[in-house]
């Protein structure tokens, strides 16, 4: 199979090409190269993929590429750490809805012209923003206030653009909801600011990069944004492209949708901790303070993850502490080179 993934050369599709490449597919990427610049990718010569620079939101481009593909997974999107969200607030709104548009226009004019079997949508663990239904279930984004923050609420009509091309057009689709990707490959976005958590610059407001630098770069005490009581289910990407990968073949998951995540909640401060002693061991006790949290800093994100695990057969299996002796390794290379 032929798949167009848009955004390709972002984060968690740093994950889900491979994945693709190692199922037996064809992927063609495109990506504008706005968020990191250019990068080197160990699939870059791989003999089924292509990554084309340019524009998702270039209509004529997109058809173009659509018209020889099976399948289409898009995930392009203007998309940060949490600082993002108040700092970009038009533009994550604005940007990611042209985005859109243009993708739901191409991938129906390719599904009538009989070639596109499916589009699959990269959606948000944000739609769930306002949720009070813990853990939450897929079908709780209807029925919960809409998200406060502009990103939210533009994933969330994301896939309503999903529903709405369905049942005006009969275009089949999927709709993933990765929750908390944690891995390595990601670094700071080059329109991020410089924000500071006591007397370090933050990696890129992500919580697992972020508490990793600050360790390493020996803080303490360690600063944590807000109470630290959030609640979160960090989940690897790899896991997370494996349930895209099913959520793109699998025939349950037709115009379905689904919370992609590990099923173990974790607070900050139990991150920050585990953190803290792979780096440090037993030889410094753990100590932290509680910065002002950001407005949109969601305390409570917990999934249910049944649906995926019934139809599709998906778990996300790695735990936090391999995560973590993945990624802390990387990101210590990455501060001393400068990247971080």
């Amino acid at each position: 199979m032929k798949i167009l993934v848009s955004g390709a050369a972002g984060f968690i599709c740093g994950y889900l090409v491979p994945e693709l490449l190692d199922a037996g597919h064809s992927v063609l990427g495109l990506d504008n190269l706005s968020k990191y610049g250019r990068t080197q990718k160990s699939y870059d010569s791989h003999p089924r993929y292509t990554l084309i620079e340019g524009d998702a939101k270039n209509a004529e481009l997109m058809k173009e590429l659509l018209a020889d593909c099976d399948h289409f997974v898009a995930a392009a999107a203007m998309i940060g750490g949490i600082s993002y969200f108040h700092e970009f607030a038009y533009d994550l709104l604005a940007e990611n809805e042209r985005i859109t548009a243009v993708a739901f226009d191409a991938a129906i004019q390719a599904f009538r012209r009989g070639r596109l079997q499916k589009i699959t949508v990269l959606s948000s663990s944000m739609v769930f923003e306002s949720t009070t239904e813990f853990p939450t279930p897929e079908g709780a984004e209807r029925r919960s206030p809409p998200p406060r923050s502009t990103y939210g609420f533009q994933k969330l009509a994301t896939e309503y653009f999903a529903q709405g091309a369905y049942q005006q057009y009969g275009l089949p689709y999927t709709i993933a909801r990765p929750f908390n990707c944690v891995g390595i490959g990601e670094k700071r976005a080059l329109r991020e600011s410089a924000v500071f958590s006591g007397n370090v610059k933050l990696a890129m407001s992500h919580v697992v990069p972020d508490l990793v630098q600050k360790v390493i770069r020996d803080q303490d005490p360690l600063h944590i944004l807000g109470s630290g009581e959030q609640v979160r289910h960090y989940t690897y990407g790899g896991d997370l492209a494996h349930g895209i990968r099913l959520c793109l073949e699998h025939p349950a998951a037709l115009n379905q949708d689904f919370n992609l995540s590990t099923a173990t909640a974790t607070t900050v401060v139990e991150l920050a901790e585990l953190i803290w002693h792979k780096v440090h061991g037993t030889a410094k006790p753990f100590r932290y303070v509680s910065d002002p949290p950001y407005e949109h800093d969601v305390q409570m994100r917990s999934p249910d993850v049944r649906k995926a695990a019934e139809l599709l057969g998906f778990r996300a299996t790695t735990s936090l502490s391999e995560i973590l002796d993945e990624v802390i390794p990387w990101i210590e290379t990455q501060v001393a080179a400068g990247q971080i």
